[in-house]
């Protein structure tokens, strides 16, 4: 797998759809400072715990996947350290201001903040912001922030047909895709996928796969819905 090397910042584009077809024109979009040192996902499974009658303990049972949260961590710094980002005289303060607006931002149309695309690098993210903590952590003598931290948790949106799909495990119109990563082969990652790795053929088919066996870090694999398979 080959890289540039180029530097690409995190960036946030706020839509007013939750399609996100619609970016909101008067919004610039927001590009960190700084790119994160790490960013952190959280995933959910929902089960329902109704008791049946007759029984004495209720057995747990699937009920749906809860939409994946995302944590990430914002820096603000106008000491004049970083290129690009000199002292002004209100510090930090236009800054967050911009930042808050483009994810904190009421929209009127949905009657919820805005929908947020958040892409860097393998990183694309779609959802809206539910929790943020700013953190001020250095001040001019007249007490002017000059550095903060912020801290966002985002909960991701799927579109209500994809959703509708995701639920249906035969749905005949949904495609998983998956990056491969060290120590993945193509029976593994179909055995994941469908629950049995004698798909792998297959998948390489339809991936036009000239040699399997040497799949690349970061390569993206398409895997067809199974009733196809069959």
């Amino acid at each position: 797998m080959t890289t540039t090397g180029e530097l690409k910042k995190l960036k946030i584009i706020a839509y007013s759809d939750p399609q996100f077809n619609n970016p909101i024109s008067d919004i610039k979009e927001f590009i960190t400072l700084m790119n994160p040192e790490k960013y952190t996902f959280h995933y959910k499974i929902a089960q329902d715990t109704t008791q049946a009658p007759g029984t004495s303990s209720p057995a747990p049972r699937f009920a749906a996947i809860a939409p994946e949260e995302l944590e990430l961590d914002f820096v603000f710094d106008r000491t004049g350290v970083i290129a690009g980002k000199e002292t002004t005289k209100n510090g930090v303060i236009e800054d967050i201001e911009h930042f808050r607006k483009v994810i904190l931002d009421y929209n009127g149309t949905e009657h919820k903040p805005n929908y947020l695309k958040i892409a860097w690098g393998s990183l694309l993210f779609k959802g809206s912001l539910t929790d943020m903590t700013i953190e001020y952590k250095l001040f001019r003598p007249d007490g002017t922030p000059i550095r903060a931290i912020a801290k966002g948790k985002f909960k991701g949106v799927v579109e209500d047909e994809l959703r509708a799909k995701q639920q249906n495990n035969q749905s005949p119109d949904l495609t998983h895709t998956r990056i491969v990563k060290a120590g993945d082969t193509l029976p593994l990652m179909s055995f994941r996928i469908y629950g049995d790795s004698k798909y792998y053929l297959e998948v390489a088919r339809v991936n036009k796969l000239i040699n399997f066996r040497k799949l690349q870090i970061g390569q993206k694999i398409f895997f067809p819905p199974l009733q196809k398979q069959q």
